[in-house]
């Protein structure tokens, strides 16, 4: 998913993952230029930015070095470098939620000072540079399986992710008239702590140019067998690949491209244009051209167009609103003979027009429900499963529960070992209806559950549901998880009482 859990160390740290980067002309004012980077992959309401990491984002001047199968980008030495660093929270009277503010160094020196969530955000007293940060709608959109090549609905549905945005005014920080051709990458690394008894912390935690180099180009997931290299990857100097190990990247790159060209069983790509390609994208950076138009077409042109052999003819860069998946799948997959369009076309929610431009985060709750019919009385299902603290339902291994009645918390242990607690809010026997809450294990935030037994014929309907917000995993992977556990319990009350005629 672009850059989103893109190797174990980001797996295993979400605060760090890098999920996207954008490079695009400000729709507020064409005289100023956006980044954004996102990180912290399906954020929760809760999610705060590590105080313990540097989020940058770093610039440099580039020029079209070669044409057609000598394509080349070639980047300058000096760097524009906005580097964000974030504080610890700080608690409010009354349990309202923590504050967290951040600092964002700039490249002309300057230093400001921002609180996350902010919508305003803040500018420096010059108005040359604006900054947000803050949680908000993740602008990618993945429509396919990537491995087989399926339409499916938006995976990332429903999520949020963290994120950074610094505006800027173009002529005055990028100085175009040496060159309006840019690369950027975005990168976290950690805040330099001097010395250690113990080892020492890696150059840097995650990074990211062009989308999609981690997980489908130099991790193509329909070539089974090859050895993981992003976190080796991800801990490379951006604009400096190490020379030792770029032929090791260049021919994962050559055989992942190969592989991608022949996913629709036809060979669109000549074996000097896939050379070419790979190596256009072993030097990884989002290449923009801030005097020609960028829009949400124009992401890969500048590189398409160069391996063609033609001079590029728009701005590049990536907007908030860009169907890249779709561009890029098509580029790699059939040379854009044809396109590929996903079962998607948008995200959640649209980028905007007024900074932040980034969508305000996805709040609203979440629903499964599922229910069973069955012939057996409502007293009598309610009798086996309107105890909280029961074991009815098939994936519970035991369960342990402390106190009694409203307030009383239920430690489940599930069959594949995880452990579920949940509390119940409100009960009726006499109308045979429980309300509880989750408090830990599964991956979501205000969980509520209710279970309800009415009759209905000779027998009765047993209705479940279950409404939550998804908090550190996609919403599809929540709500899998929700709706496999309401319907194998529910599926199991038709062996035990039988199916309703």
């Amino acid at each position: 998913m672009s850059d989103h859990v893109d190797g174990p160390r980001s797996i295993g740290d979400p605060s760090i993952d890098l999920t996207d980067l954008f490079a695009f002309t400000s729709p507020e004012n064409p005289g100023r230029t956006v980044l954004a980077a996102n990180v912290f992959p399906s954020a929760g309401a809760s999610a705060m930015f590590s105080n313990a990491v540097n989020h940058s984002l770093v610039v440099r001047r580039a020029t079209v070095a070669g044409l057609g199968e000598a394509a080349k980008f070639k980047t300058g030495d000096e760097e524009y470098r906005f580097t964000c660093r974030f504080d610890n929270l700080e608690p409010r009277p009354d349990g309202a939620k923590p504050v967290q503010r951040g600092t964002c160094a700039l490249p002309d020196g300057q230093t400001l000072r921002f609180v996350v969530n902010d919508e305003k955000g803040a500018s420096t007293p010059d108005k040359v540079f604006r900054v947000f940060a803050g949680l908000r709608s993740d602008p990618f959109f993945l429509a396919w399986l990537v491995e087989s090549l399926k339409k499916v609905p938006n995976l990332l549905q429903h999520d949020n992710v963290l994120c950074i945005v610094i505006e800027f005014d173009t002529h005055r920080v990028l100085d175009p008239s040496k060159g309006p051709l840019f690369g950027v990458i975005a990168e976290t690394s950690p805040i330099p702590r001097g010395v250690t008894l113990i080892g020492h912390d890696p150059p840097r935690f995650d990074w990211v140019g062009r989308p999609e180099q981690t997980n489908m180009r130099l991790n193509n997931p329909a070539m089974s067998g090859t050895d993981d290299l992003r976190d080796l990857w991800n801990q490379q100097a951006p604009f400096a690949i190490a020379e030792e190990l770029r032929p090791v990247f260049h021919q994962r790159l050559m055989d992942s491209l190969a592989n991608w060209d022949m996913r629709d069983g036809k060979a669109d790509w000549a074996p000097q244009a896939l050379t070419a390609s790979a190596n256009v994208f072993l030097d990884d950076f989002l290449l923009f051209d801030v005097s020609k138009p960028i829009t949400d077409a124009s992401f890969l042109e500048i590189e398409k167009s160069t391996l063609n052999g033609q001079a590029y003819r728009t701005g590049g860069g990536r907007t908030l609103n860009a169907n890249d998946i779709d561009i890029l799948l098509t580029w790699m997959v059939n040379h854009d003979r044809e396109f590929l369009q996903g079962g998607a076309t948008g995200a959640t929610q649209p980028g905007g027009k007024v900074f932040p431009y980034m969508a305000p985060p996805n709040m609203q709750l979440q629903t499964v429900t599922d229910s069973v019919d069955v012939s057996a009385s409502p007293d009598q299902v309610w009798a086996l499963i309107g105890v909280f603290g029961g074991t009815w339902h098939p994936l519970i291994a035991r369960i342990q529960v402390t106190g009694a009645g409203v307030g009383q918390l239920r430690t489940i242990e599930t069959i594949d070992g995880k452990q579920i607690i949940e509390r119940l809010e409100a009960i009726d026997d006499a109308r045979r209806h429980y309300r509880y809450a989750m408090i830990s294990g599964v991956p979501a935030s205000d969980y509520t559950g209710t279970l309800d037994v009415k009759a209905k014929g000779a027998g009765s309907v047993v209705e479940w549901r279950v409404r939550y917000r998804p908090d550190g995993q996609p919403d599809i992977v929540v709500k899998t998880i929700i709706s496999t556990l309401l319907k194998t319990g529910l599926e199991s009350l038709k062996s035990r009482f039988g199916v309703a005629k």
